[in-house]
């Protein structure tokens, strides 16, 4: 059984330290380490800590394209990200956000003055996701008591548990023409940056709503502005927006049929829970040589 030497770092917390001890690891300084535990922003500041000794680094997110972006991933070690730990709080961001656009609790939140609001139930409504990764899996069974109908696609076309229907990539038109709230949980890859434009808003219609709970850049801004300008799309719940942070004063907000929440889907100060049972285990795991999970897969960028 290897020794599991970690940095912990740069911020810690007392979860993610007790986490590192019962998985069997010690804390010591970056010089010593053999694994570093990442918690922190910026990316760069890892290049402080990184050394030949280091075999494994666990970090504390889930989408690492900026890391990949500015190089800070090799190939001369193992990189895990949080692939499941936080899905099941994002999924109940999902619901909220379909629950909120079905009733438009956007536009009520606004009002000042009472008035009444057109809304719809949402037992027969479709909801399309666009992924097909733990947010999905976690959303599907929120959603289904409620009677709607789910459709799911994914890169490679598999079936998707609890969809009525399930497509590849070339399925997307039709999924998006097909749902009442089309809901983005994909990662942004090269593949998918500026998925969504014009002419896929278009297909969610003026009676849908897009919902993003996955990266800002996968939908052109420009685009969403000038649906919602032009009434060609019913309006959008964004956890996530490219600019991000949203610029104050940014079309979006001005928009009575958007509600934009501050990446906030896995709300802050619930963080550490999650990630502690995760590093628990990735740090038992290295230790006896057994798979790590949620390696990152270099190729397709997640």
């Amino acid at each position: 059984m290897r020794a599991a030497r970690v940095w912990l770092g740069p911020d810690t917390h007392p979860l993610l330290v007790e986490a590192v001890e019962r998985g069997g690891g010690s804390l010591v300084d970056s010089n010593a380490a053999n694994v570093i535990v990442w918690h922190g922003w910026p990316p760069g500041r890892i290049r402080q800590v990184l050394h030949a000794g280091i075999e494994w680094v666990q970090l504390d997110l889930t989408g690492v394209e900026r890391w990949l972006e500015e190089g800070l991933v090799d190939r001369e070690r193992s990189w895990t990200i949080v692939r499941d730990a936080y899905a099941p709080d994002v999924a109940d961001h999902v619901v909220a956000f379909v629950l909120a656009a079905a009733r438009r609790l956007p536009e009520a939140a606004r009002r000042v003055a009472w008035g009444l609001l057109d809304g719809e139930r949402l037992a027969g409504r479709t909801v399309g996701f666009v992924g097909g990764g733990a947010i999905v899996r976690e959303s599907i069974p929120r959603l289904q008591p409620l009677g709607v109908r789910i459709l799911g696609l994914t890169r490679s076309g598999r079936a998707v548990e609890g969809a009525e229907r399930s497509y590849g990539p070339e399925g997307l038109a039709e999924l998006l023409q097909e749902s009442d709230y089309a809901v983005l949980a994909a990662p942004l890859t090269p593949d998918t940056r500026g998925l969504i434009g014009l002419d896929e808003l278009d297909l969610i219609g003026p009676r849908g709503w897009l919902v993003n709970v996955a990266r800002g850049a996968l939908v052109q801004t420009d685009a969403l502005v000038r649906a919602l300008e032009e009434g060609r799309l019913g309006g959008a719940c964004l956890d996530v927006t490219d600019p991000e942070p949203l610029p104050e004063g940014h079309p979006l907000w001005r928009f009575a049929n958007v509600l934009v929440t501050p990446h906030t889907a896995n709300p802050p100060g619930t963080v550490e829970e999650p990630l502690a049972r995760l590093i628990e285990e990735n740090v038992s795991r290295f230790r006896e040589g057994r798979e790590l999970l949620g390696l990152l897969d270099h190729e397709r960028g997640y």
